[in-house]
């Protein structure tokens, strides 16, 4: 994977994706913690039972809220300061938060602090991948992005058996310390030189109006958000509301959000090792691409059928989703490989938080189906699903191949 680079080298890009790997494991534990943790959570505030779906919902909007404001804040920040400066910066920001979100007494004080951690965790992922993709062989990044993904991705599995284990405020206590502990891990770790040269010769970088003011780059950017919706309807509304649709299914016995995050974040983390080498064995991000959105698709049928015979069948259909859905690493790996390195971190942190700020529209409208519309939890979701995934299709249709493309380019805005 690295055999042509020098042993010096080497070194530095093992420490890099070592870096990127451990911050996206602990973003990941601190973004789907709250969804582990949201009956217990909003049991101990004093939320009533028949109102936690709808302060479950709003806490998750917040904190996709905040994704989304911090996705634009924190990619110009990468374009303009640097990849580094964005990755220590957003894990400083939600280890703080989640800290403070152990500490929440009532639901308004836990939606500013899911907002804010909101903000903080937007960051990691977009600025880790583009350093990852800056840094590697282009013939060899997909790897080094998989392998990113495929480890932060274990996070929900380890935030899954500390949730189950320990009391939920105990729970936010030790992913905020986690993130403390890996800001150590910030010596040695090098700026990419890609961005270091354009750095000295472009002064305007991170410009992100500039994805909006040409109407081929503003549809190529459009087209990128368009293909990760797949998974956040998958995880934010499949999987997060779990105990509802094993209702909704009938099923004796309800399925346990936390336990469903997991064994969901259990097959991503395969799905993202598997999507890394399909398309470096189809040597195509687009066919790779396409073979897992076709695959969510099953995933869906097998989940509003086979998961309604048990709570066994349900959660290995979760699984079977996490293992279709894995292709978030190629997602964000494509979005910084169609863009010039003056916004290639705008893109890369400002995408996967744009579809992660879709969970609120999403959850708008599945909650409009469901009781504006007159359906039922399970038709209303698959109201939604065939919004979402024709979307996805359109936007891959128009993507242009980028698997061989050199990186070192800048965008003429």
């Amino acid at each position: 994977m690295l055999s042509d680079l020098s042993p010096a080298q080497r070194r530095q890009v093992l420490l890099v994706i070592l870096v990127a790997a451990l911050g996206y494991f602990v973003d990941i534990y601190d973004l789907l913690l709250f969804s582990m943790v949201r009956s217990p959570s909003l049991i101990g505030l004093g939320v009533p039972p028949e109102k936690l779906m709808e302060k479950g919902m709003l806490l998750l909007n917040m904190q996709m809220g905040g994704m989304l404001l911090g996705g634009v804040l924190w990619g110009v920040l990468g374009d303009k300061k640097g990849r580094l400066s964005v990755l220590f910066g957003s894990i400083i920001l939600y280890s703080a938060a989640n800290l403070l979100n152990g500490f929440a007494s009532n639901v308004s004080e836990y939606a500013v602090l899911r907002l804010l951690a909101g903000v903080g965790l937007a960051g990691e992922l977009g600025a880790g991948i583009t350093l990852v993709a800056e840094v590697m062989p282009k013939r060899s990044r997909g790897w080094g992005t998989s392998i990113v993904a495929a480890v932060g991705i274990l996070g929900a599995v380890v935030g899954y058996f500390v949730a189950g284990r320990t009391d939920w405020r105990h729970a936010y206590f030790i992913g905020g310390g986690l993130g403390v502990i890996l800001l150590a891990l910030r010596v040695g770790v090098v700026e990419s030189g890609i961005f270091t040269r354009v750095a000295a010769t472009h002064p305007k970088r991170g410009d992100f109006l500039a994805l909006f003011n040409d109407r081929e780059r503003f549809v190529r950017y459009l087209r990128v958000i368009l293909i990760g919706l797949p998974l956040w309807y998958l995880v934010g509304i499949l999987v997060t509301f779990s105990p509802e649709f094993g209702k909704a299914f009938g099923l004796a016995e309800l399925p346990n959000a936390g336990k469903a995050v997991a064994v969901c974040y259990t097959g991503l983390a395969a799905g993202d090792l598997a999507s890394g080498m399909i398309s470096q064995w189809f040597k195509s991000r687009r066919k790779a691409l396409a073979l897992f959105i076709g695959a969510q698709i099953l995933g869906l049928a097998c989940y509003f059928t086979l998961g309604r015979i048990s709570l066994t069948w349900f959660y290995a259909c979760c699984l079977l989703l996490g293992l279709a859905g894995g292709y978030w690493a190629l997602f964000v790996t494509i979005g910084a490989e169609q863009f010039g390195t003056n916004i290639r971190a705008t893109v890369a942190t400002t995408v996967p938080n744009m579809v992660r700020g879709a969970v609120v529209p999403m959850t708008l409208l599945f909650t409009a189906f469901r009781t504006g519309g007159g359906l039922g939890v399970p038709a209303a979701a698959l109201a939604l699903g065939a919004l979402v995934f024709g979307a996805a299709l359109w936007g891959l249709s128009g993507l242009e191949e980028s698997f061989h493309k050199d990186l070192d380019f800048i965008e003429h805005t």
